[in-house]
């Protein structure tokens, strides 16, 4: 019998993954991953002040014990504090400090997931290892999910095909409808669960209130493009993101004002309330950090700058420094620090991070 150690998360989706598994006939393992600790965190800004008591994960490793219990499966739990604070959680203020709009999901994968979780289920003697991820599997190649509005494959796009051998994705083939009806069936605690959306380890607290223990708040102007008048006051540049409309508090006909662009060096948070969006589209942008997952490298794809996008027409121009040009027509909000996601029909070729963005062959200077 075939070992699986399977990523119990205290969500529906991974509890039906550990079904499917041991209908398949696996011998099932949960390991439940303990990522952040508050108290540590604390102890290393020098600051035991912070408000944890919402922190949501402590309940999610009640809901994978109750989910186990329930499956007749044994549950590991896994500290990866360490790692996720040296791998993710610097990554995310770093990026953060630079202007740009990171994802910590996607290095979470990389780095945690699919890298120490991995060796931690070698050690518990596991053939596989399996997730909730809506993704797909077939001949060595990361396929979407069935289910087209949760299809996760941009959020595993900077894996390896190295990292991806021996993984399964038990509910990839399934919607989330049948996902939550499985586990209606079972009885499971997790079946009417709510889905965790958001950054992981703010959970439900307010970004700022969080975000501003572990950054300082640096206020300045906000400033209107077309007119370079000073229309209000921002909290910090690392709040807002390309093509945000709310939270900007300008009053008036100035509330409907979208970002366009930060000036990190004069501290300017740029926006514009011109109908047409015109400083919000572009034309190419520059990526690096490139990984494919396999050996397909193509000229012309589709890809995606953020999780939900529809797909885009795209053109390749390798650069000789490793970076890609990646031309397309007329995209809005494509932003520094987001992935750009490569596909080919169903496919998920890799990815990306996008480095700069331009317009008709020039930087925007605003970015």
């Amino acid at each position: 019998m075939k070992k699986v150690v399977v990523g119990i998360s205290g969500g529906v989706d991974s509890s039906v993954a550990a079904i499917r598994l041991k209908n398949e006939g696996y011998e099932v393992i949960g390991l439940f991953m303990r990522n952040w600790d508050a108290a540590l965190n604390n102890d290393i800004l020098g600051n035991p002040t912070l408000d944890e008591n919402i922190c949501p994960q402590e309940q999610d490793y009640n809901d994978a014990v109750k989910v186990c219990e329930k499956l007749n499966i044994p549950l590991y739990r896994v500290d990866f504090v360490k790692e996720y604070w040296d791998y993710v959680f610097t990554y995310f203020l770093d990026e953060l400090k630079k202007g740009r709009t990171p994802n910590p999901d996607v290095m979470c994968n990389k780095y945690i997931k699919f890298d120490m979780f991995a060796k931690k289920a070698r050690e518990l003697g596991a053939d596989f290892i399996a997730t909730g991820h809506y993704a797909r599997i077939k001949d060595g190649k990361l396929l979407r999910g069935v289910d087209n509005n949760k299809d996760q494959t941009y959020f595993l796009a900077q894996l390896s095909h190295e990292q991806l051998e021996n993984v399964l994705f038990p509910v990839g083939d399934l919607e989330k409808p049948m996902v939550r009806k499985i586990a209606e069936e079972y009885d499971l605690i997790t079946a009417k669960k709510k889905d965790s959306t958001g950054i992981c380890f703010i959970g439900e607290r307010n970004f700022k209130n969080f975000l501003q223990n572990y950054l300082p708040n640096i206020p300045g102007k906000i400033v209107e493009i077309e007119t370079n008048e000073v229309i209000g006051d921002h909290i910090g540049l690392m709040y807002y993101t390309i093509g945000q409309r709310r939270g900007l508090n300008l009053g008036g006909n100035k509330n409907r004002s979208y970002v366009v662009g930060k000036d990190l060096n004069k501290n300017i948070l740029y926006v514009s309330s011109k109908e047409d969006e015109e400083y919000l589209f572009s034309d190419s942008c520059v990526v690096d950090q490139v990984n494919w997952i396999g050996e397909k490298k193509l000229d012309k794809c589709t890809a995606k700058f953020r999780y939900r996008q529809q797909d885009n027409d795209v053109e390749l121009e390798y650069l000789d420094n490793g970076d890609i040009l990646v031309k397309y027509n007329h995209v809005k909000s494509v932003t520094p620090g987001q992935l750009c996601v490569f596909y080919d029909k169903e496919e998920c070729l890799g990815s990306g991070i996008i480095k700069e963005v331009r317009k008709n062959g020039k930087k925007l200077w605003y970015l």
